[in-house]
């Protein structure tokens, strides 16, 4: 009898367990798809570059420009968002910025003015700011320490499947519907996405108590985190390895390969499409590699290495054929993989209650160097231009592309420099 009401009692207290696993798994689902909302948003403006500049008769520099508006409103919004979600609810801060997200890419597709366009793309900024924060902030509620690394390694597989649909298969979609029209629909899906996570996500479970540590939060906390030399190492790290990949693949990486490779728009997208690929497989695997070395500093700068060089290889070696070239996007996107790693070191080395801070901080120079980069590579374009249209859009030549482009492999070196300096924390933490 007695072993009979002990098994049962064991069944009993597993339930909940097994059930608050469940729930933390559609928890962190629905923060996934938050992710892959953001990237197609991020996206989508490389697979309608020449509609673009043709609908608002933008130069390279204007496209650029364009494109930024995200990176601006994401930037200054991203300075505010670790204490907001620190503080306040999860839930209902991130519920509004995905209805944001949907309201800018709703006007997007039905303006004809540059200038609501421009907002519009700002507005989209502002709400996709909350994604990585509030994804890796709900994982370090709902999941144990040992399970952070990992989960806050597919993160980034669920960003880059967005990443990925918003290439060949968003051109796609463009191309047989027009891209007003699939945009629309995708402002509509935003909405769902909001409501969803208004009715289903809880900020944290019940017997946590991290409601009351966010009440201990204070200034000098804050000021501490900010006079860490470690993270500002892992904050200007994480820009410069990850802004490589969003210029690149987020902008001119396909009107590139289309003129070094002599490819068409959905050629050139798929190919992209395997940086994505490469990045939402390295990201976990490389998380879990560093978690059995125990090296997290080791495993970024090897990987972050060999992606500068099959980057520079994609850039400078237009002799290779078409399958070496996907093999080394491939590779580019799995070893930048590696910059999720610096979200797990900052995460180990600040206090617990300041996860969300800390994210957002190290998220921030992202932002920052995109919305400088970007329109600075549209702008050298503008320089190099010999003044040559192709049925209303600017031509630039393949030896503009390789000086413009050149910025992307110095990121990824400098990157690597400030490894150098990083210092993980201790085992035992």
């Amino acid at each position: 009898m007695q072993e009979g009401f002990f098994m049962l009692s064991n069944t009993t207290q597993s339930r909940p367990k097994t059930m608050e696993l469940s729930y933390s798994i559609v928890v962190i689902s629905l923060c996934a798809c938050f992710l892959f909302y953001k990237y197609i948003l991020q996206i989508y403006p490389s697979v309608v570059t020449n509609q673009l500049m043709r609908e608002f008769q933008l130069s390279g520099a204007g496209l650029g420009n364009l494109a930024a508006t995200f990176y601006y409103t994401y930037m200054i919004t991203q300075l505010f968002v670790g204490i907001l979600l620190d503080k306040y609810s999860t839930r209902w801060l991130t519920a509004a910025a995905i209805f944001c997200c949907g309201l800018g890419v709703m006007l997007f597709s039905q303006t004809h003015s540059l200038f609501i366009a421009e907002l519009s793309r700002g507005l989209m900024g502002v709400g996709v700011a909350f994604a990585t924060v509030a994804y890796m902030k709900l994982a370090a509620v709902w999941f144990s320490p040992r399970q952070y690394a990992f989960v806050g390694g597919l993160l980034a597989t669920a960003a880059m499947a967005g990443a990925i649909f918003g290439q060949a298969p968003l051109a796609y979609f463009i191309d047989a519907v027009g891209w007003r029209e699939c945009l629309f629909i995708t402002g509509l899906i935003g909405f769902a996405l909001a409501i969803l996570f208004v009715f289903i996500v809880r900020d944290a479970p019940e017997k946590s108590s991290v409601a009351q540590k966010a009440e201990l939060v204070s200034w000098r906390d804050l000021l501490d985190i900010v006079k860490n030399r470690q993270n500002w190492l892992l904050t200007f790290y994480s820009g410069l390895a990850f802004s490589p990949i969003a210029i690149f693949g987020g902008l001119w990486g396909n009107p590139f390969l289309q003129q070094a490779y002599h490819l068409n728009n959905t050629q050139a997208a798929s190919l992209l499409s395997l940086v994505f690929i490469g990045l939402g497989i390295g990201s976990p695997l490389l998380g879990i590699l560093s978690d059995r070395l125990g090296a997290r500093r080791n495993v970024m700068l090897s990987s972050t290495m060999v992606a500068c060089l099959a980057l520079v290889l994609v850039l400078y070696c237009h002799q290779l054929p078409l399958w070496a070239v996907s093999v080394l996007l491939f590779i580019f996107g799995f070893g930048l993989g590696s910059f999720m790693l610096g979200f797990a070191i900052g995460k180990e080395i600040n206090k617990p209650a300041f996860t969300a801070t800390v994210v957002a901080m190290i998220n921030t120079s992202d932002a920052l160097l995109d919305s400088f980069t970007e329109p600075g590579i549209g702008k050298l374009l503008d320089l190099l231009w010999d003044g040559k249209v192709v049925d209303g859009v600017h031509y630039f030549s393949l030896q503009s592309y390789h000086l413009a482009l050149s910025v992307l492999p110095i990121y990824l070196l400098i990157a690597a420099l400030l490894l150098v300096w990083v210092r993980e924390a201790p085992a035992d933490l």
